[in-house]
């Protein structure tokens, strides 16, 4: 007797995570994915274009366009100083509204998720050969979380510690749609993009080739800067 759902039809389980860490697999509607997938577009022809950022001598295969503030390695500047010197786009409301609710889902604590003001976006594309390695997101004043949303190709997004690159860590396959956040005990912890697997977009999400991932964060920073 044939299945009456595709394997893709069937969301993935969710694993044990760290406290502080939070998985929900399709969170995002078809329409809503649709709707950031042509955002992202819209701030890529935007007074900052993406672009590969600079690690210790090397461009990062991914490519990021930013709002709120201009992120480069250990530093957040309004203007792009290490692109084209223009000012970032700014953080629009809608944004904070989603990272609320995406607070309140992903942790139950809905007072929590009101005081949640994220003030800048790291939008970043994903072609198939792009990775990220094992880092720290510490380059933020506040910890408060990260809300993390996939957006078209699926890939193998590795969850680790708070001590080193190394094990423990888990491995995690996140699809179009889905929402991950870190924060609490786990706001420090090493993660990274080790491959992305092309082709495994679903039609309905708007982008054709490759992985959009938009992060938000509150940086604690003054509108006047560090």
């Amino acid at each position: 007797m044939n299945s009456l759902f595709d394997d893709a039809d069937i969301p993935p389980p969710v694993p044990e995570l760290p406290e502080g860490a939070h998985y929900l697999p399709g969170w995002l509607t078809a329409e809503q994915q649709r709707w950031l997938v042509h955002r992202f577009f819209e701030w890529a022809q935007g007074p900052v274009p993406p672009r590969g950022a600079i690690v210790r001598g090397h461009e990062m295969s991914v490519k990021t366009v930013c709002l709120g503030w201009h992120w480069r390695p250990y530093q957040y500047t309004r203007d792009a100083v290490d692109v084209n010197g223009n000012r970032v786009l700014d953080f629009p409301d809608w944004l904070i509204r989603l990272g609320q609710k995406a607070l309140a889902d992903a942790t139950g604590d809905a007072a929590a998720a009101a005081q949640y003001q994220p003030d800048a976006a790291l939008a970043n594309y994903y072609d198939e050969h792009a990775h990220m390695g094992m880092h720290q997101d510490r380059d933020e004043k506040s910890r408060a979380p990260v809300v993390s949303l996939s957006l078209g190709d699926t890939c193998r997004f590795r969850f680790g510690n708070t001590e080193n690159r190394n094990k423990p860590y888990q491995d995690l396959e996140l699809r179009s749609g889905d929402l991950f956040v870190f924060g609490g005990p786990s706001r420090l912890a090493y993660h990274g993009v080790t491959q992305v697997y092309p082709g495994t977009a679903p039609a309905h999400c708007g982008l054709d080739t490759g992985r959009i991932n938009i992060t938000l964060r509150e940086t604690g920073l003054t509108p006047e800067g560090a």
